[in-house]
């Protein structure tokens, strides 16, 4: 039996899940919640919904694991997205991913050590007249070269009055 612990977060999922008790066709739903409670989908909450809803952890997971929305991991204060659509490509968008990679120290999908910044990859963000485009959090940067996307990165950092190098060692 999956026991969560008692802080205001556990409580909200508990009591968001308690109306769904046994109703499978809720899963989307409840882990939708949860995830806005949390920012990803820890696995004791996997393995509560689960529990809660009547149906294998595994098919919880495979859920989780299907739609490219939910998380297994945190992610940081800002999500970097790459696009990667034709036009971005041809223009550069590739060189611009690699180089925000190794300057942050992570793979595809990896958060900073600082938390402050997860890079992922989008297919389109529809501003193909700007490629190569990049979006942090909603805020769209275009006609992007790999040294201009790394200086928008270093600005975010610099309002904070940090440097690249405390955040990603």
């Amino acid at each position: 039996m999956v026991k969560l612990p008692d802080t205001p977060e556990h409580n909200k999922v508990k009591d968001f899940v308690a109306n769904f008790r046994g109703d499978p066709g809720s899963l989307i739903k409840v882990l939708h919640f949860s995830q806005g409670v949390f920012g990803y989908l820890p696995p004791e909450i996997i393995g509560y919904v689960a529990q809660e809803l009547g149906v294998p952890p595994s098919h919880v997971y495979g859920v989780v694991t299907f739609y490219n929305f939910f998380r297994t991991e945190p992610i940081g204060e800002y999500e970097i997205r790459v696009c990667l659509g034709t036009a971005c490509h041809v223009k550069g968008g590739k060189d611009v991913l690699e180089t925000l990679c190794h300057r942050l120290r992570v793979k595809v999908g990896g958060t900073t050590k600082d938390q402050k910044f997860t890079v992922n990859t989008v297919r389109c963000v529809g501003a193909c007249g700007l490629a190569p485009v990049i979006m942090i959090g909603e805020d769209v940067y275009g006609r992007l070269s790999p040294q201009r996307a790394w200086n928008i990165v270093k600005g975010y950092y610099e309002r904070e009055g940090l440097s690249e190098t405390e955040g990603s060692s």
